[in-house]
């Protein structure tokens, strides 16, 4: 293969996606060459809009848009009195598609557990802030069934325990060790169908 620095260095910021390694992002960097016009135009017109316009809700955690704010933010109109709190953007996505809950998300960014993640890093003490100003009745905590994403779930549900917001999880449905992202819609509704409240004086 021939060595041109521009194309090694595509190839190692592609591998690093997700899924991706180095023959992959070989083959996702040719087609890009070989469609420079179809793909290679658009694309980076759009991750440069992305790059400077795009940026995570500092209240909420979601993404949002320096242009038009932020969507999850300014679903307040509608009045709902649940928050589901997950750990990412791709778990949200994943449950909206479900069609599943009607309310509030609160994306955490990752697990206590997480490399590199501390408590302070996690958007909790604005989850707390959330529940008292917008009146919430309930908090749903749909983090993932690993160590990490119940050591986060304590977490969250000691912060609250001054609340008089009812704390419930995802139950029945939801596989030792399984990710919100990867599960599908019936998992998910059986999941959210039998969530299970928490009792806050274990906390």
């Amino acid at each position: 293969m021939q060595k041109i620095n521009e194309i090694e260095d595509l190839i190692k910021i592609i591998s690093k996606l997700p899924g991706l390694g180095p023959k992959s992002a070989k083959r996702i960097v040719l087609k890009l060459i070989n469609n420079r016009d179809e793909l290679v135009k658009p694309m980076t017109n759009s991750l440069a809009k992305i790059y400077k316009n795009i940026t995570r809700c500092n209240s909420c955690g979601s993404l949002k848009s320096s242009i038009e704010g932020c969507a999850n933010c300014q679903n307040l109109n509608k009045k709902f009195d649940k928050i589901c709190v997950v750990e990412d953007i791709a778990d949200q996505w994943s449950i909206e598609n479900s069609n599943i809950f009607q309310g509030y998300f609160h994306i955490l960014g990752g697990t206590l557990s997480s490399v590199g993640n501390r408590k302070e890093d996690l958007l909790v003490n604005s989850l707390v802030e959330r529940v008292n100003k917008e009146k919430i009745e309930e908090v749903i905590l749909a983090t993932s069934a690993t160590v990490e994403g119940q050591t986060t779930a304590f977490y969250i549900q000691n912060s609250l325990k001054n609340t008089k917001v009812k704390v419930t999880k995802l139950a029945q449905g939801l596989p030792i060790g399984g990710e919100i992202e990867s599960l599908d819609d019936g998992t998910l509704f059986s999941a959210f169908k039998n969530r299970s409240k928490l009792n806050s004086s274990s906390s």
